[in-house]
């Protein structure tokens, strides 16, 4: 047959097959444009995209990893294989990934890894905090702060941390020397950190959602969620919404910019224990004390699979390639498509023994799930979690002590605002179609019917007063 010809050149049928994906509808005919101005302009305009197309199907094919799943002969089930016997048949490097790090005085351990999954921090709730580098066996820091810690948090890199302890929440740096102490989060029980806008957000016993602007210093909004005390919170990466659950067995979903939650969702019947957002924002995970597991999606808010659990799940996380985690008891359990379809046994099982999961997370860019417990915190290899092929700008591994210096500036100069975070990002810069009329008429009827329902509701507030003070005599009533 042979490969294809155009222009008497050979065209690669995987290279157009790559440039077919990456191309945005046809092209704008300016042939026919009048104006040779504008005419070059689109010319030069669409030989940009051209470009920009060729140069991502180029990238796509020095992509060669590809991401691979355990899989079983026969009658055999891939949730039956150990770790040992998973360390003999894969590669010395990977087989280090294995290991076990036995704190017994200091648990349960929260753990948390940085965006390019190359740093881990571990918190023990007797007040035991060390980070360190977990593939080459570095140590970056370990101190006791003899104190409560609830949770810590990588923040932009890995040279600062939080850590929600018994008053509030203070700040790290790879050393383990205190830098900040942040007065106004008090009994902080759950920290997340949106990285692309800078800000550590924190939520506690006193029910309050709080967001603190890392590179400024100041605190950007204090939110009161009226559902009491929360101890469940995830950021949905895509459009960096926070997904709070509470005891009643709601999931709010919340932003910095409106002080009533965006969404609230009842998604069991009662407190919700853990909860997980997918990479890509359509799909969240929500364990409740119910010992209910369940997976919605987030663009109609409605419910696609539901589990269950012998115990109430502790943790929950998703992997970049769709990967469910669940911890409960002193179980570990993965799931495979658990998105798309309903699975009946889980895809990975992992025990350990007489301790309790509290914390666990996907390593980004490893086949690896990374576990804090009641004896200290263990590390699972699990074939086709991470994503094979990562981009060196948004997050190396391999990066170098200048490379995350350059990384640090770029970011801080394309800090997103706050008040860019909305439920749909897709809406941030979009052209309105209405004519200016047409937006003074629609604000105009808005501000008549709002009007009209504070006139409606002052006339039922005044007509139920006098109804009940119709029978009150009064001294002016009395008539001598």
């Amino acid at each position: 047959m042979g490969q294809p010809k155009t222009n008497n050149k050979t065209v690669n049928p995987a290279l157009a097959a790559a440039e077919r994906k990456y191309q945005r509808g046809k092209p704008v005919p300016f042939k026919k444009v009048r104006s040779g101005k504008l005419r070059g302009k689109l010319e030069r305009q669409e030989e940009k995209i051209r470009d920009a197309v060729q140069s991502a199907a180029r990238a796509e094919l020095l992509l060669g990893e590809e991401a691979g799943y355990l899989e079983a002969e026969g009658i055999e089930k891939t949730y039956n294989y150990r770790q040992d016997q998973l360390s003999k048949e894969v590669d010395i490097n990977t087989s280090q990934k294995i290991f076990n790090l036995d704190l017994p005085d200091h648990g349960p351990y929260s753990i948390d890894y940085t965006r390019n999954g190359r740093h881990l921090l571990i918190g023990g709730k007797t007040g035991h905090l060390a980070a360190f580098d977990w593939q080459s066996g570095k140590l970056h820091f370990e101190v006791h702060v003899n104190e409560l810690v609830r949770d810590v948090k990588w923040l932009h890199n890995e040279t600062l941390f939080a850590a929600a302890q018994k008053r509030c929440v203070y700040i790290y740096d790879n050393s383990g020397l205190e830098i900040h102490r942040l007065k106004n989060h008090m009994d902080v029980t759950k920290l997340e950190f949106l990285p692309y806008h800078y800000l550590l957000a924190t939520v506690g016993n006193a029910g309050f959602l709080k967001y603190q602007d890392t590179s400024t210093g100041q605190l950007v909004s204090e939110l009161r969620t009226k559902l009491g005390s929360c101890a469940t919170m995830a950021q949905n990466p895509w459009n960096a919404i926070m997904h709070l659950g509470h005891a009643n067995g709601t999931v709010s979903l919340w932003s910095p910019n409106m002080s009533s939650p965006l969404v609230k969702m009842q998604c069991h019947r009662g407190n919700v224990q853990a909860l997980a957002v997918d990479p890509t924002g359509r799909y969240m995970s929500t364990a409740g004390l119910d010992g209910q597991l369940k997976v919605w999606d987030i663009r109609k808010y409605e419910v696609l699979q539901e589990y269950y659990t012998p115990r109430p799940a502790t943790s929950l996380s998703i992997s970049q390639r769709g990967l469910l985690g669940v911890g409960w008891s002193t179980h570990v359990s993965v799931w495979k498509d658990a998105f798309l379809t309903k699975q009946n046994s889980p895809y990975m099982n992992h025990i350990q023994p007489s301790s309790s999961i509290r914390d666990i997370q996907f390593v980004p860019y490893e086949d690896v799930l990374g576990f804090g417990h009641a004896k200290g915190v263990s590390s699972i290899v699990v074939p086709g979690a991470g994503e094979p092929n990562f981009d060196s700008l948004a997050a190396n591994p391999y990066q170098t002590k200048k490379q995350r210096q350059e990384t640090e500036v770029h970011s801080l100069l394309d800090k997103l605002q706050p008040d860019m975070i909305a439920l749909d990002p897709t809406h941030v810069g979009r052209m309105t179609r209405m004519t200016k009329q047409d937006i003074i008429r629609v604000r105009k009827e808005e501000k008549e019917q709002d009007e009209s329902a504070r006139y409606q509701k002052l006339r039922k507030k005044a007509k139920k007063h006098l109804k009940r003070h119709e029978n009150v005599i009064e001294q002016r009533k009395v008539i001598n």
